[in-house]
């Protein structure tokens, strides 16, 4: 039964970085990694490649970095904010650009992962905004890859 197998296969994707967030208490799982697991494992064999998927985060991750430290450093989406501030703002104007640098970088270098544009929201909007945690979200994502390619038997020069 192919949903039975997808389904265990998406979840299987996610247990080498489950298990590296819970041993650590680092964010080796976050929201963008569930729709990279899914693509991963329903998506027709060998139409996601390895250099699409690591890639396409990897600009993200630079995307959402660059743009939050230059609109909005020191905000979050996780603090209540009224409506019209300046913090606010500055966040939207994070998030807008960081969309936009990622579209463009992923469309310029060939590694166009719709999932990536919820990692630079992740970084942009002040979720995971430091070198460390840029390197865990990196990680993750070739963890991922690596854990697919293992199950899968995929060849890993895709």
């Amino acid at each position: 039964m192919r949903p039975i197998r997808e389904s265990l296969t998406a979840g299987s994707l996610l247990v080498v970085t489950g298990a590296l967030a819970w041993a650590t208490g680092q964010p080796f799982v976050f929201p963008s990694l569930g729709p990279s697991a899914y693509l991963l494992a329903t998506t027709r064999p060998g139409s996601i490649r390895g250099r699409e998927l690591v890639g396409g985060h990897l600009v993200g991750i630079v995307a959402g970095l660059a743009a939050y430290h230059a609109f909005a450093t020191g905000t979050s989406i996780m603090t209540t904010e009224p409506g019209f501030t300046t913090a606010q703002l500055r966040l939207v104007a994070s998030a807008v650009t960081a969309v936009t640098l990622t579209t463009g970088g992923m469309r310029l270098t060939g590694t166009g992962h719709a999932p990536a544009c919820a990692t630079t929201l992740i970084v942009s909007l002040g979720l995971l905004t430091t070198p460390t945690e840029a390197t865990i979200i990196a990680v993750s994502v070739v963890t991922l890859y690596l854990a697919f390619v293992a199950l899968d038997g995929t060849d890993l020069a895709r």
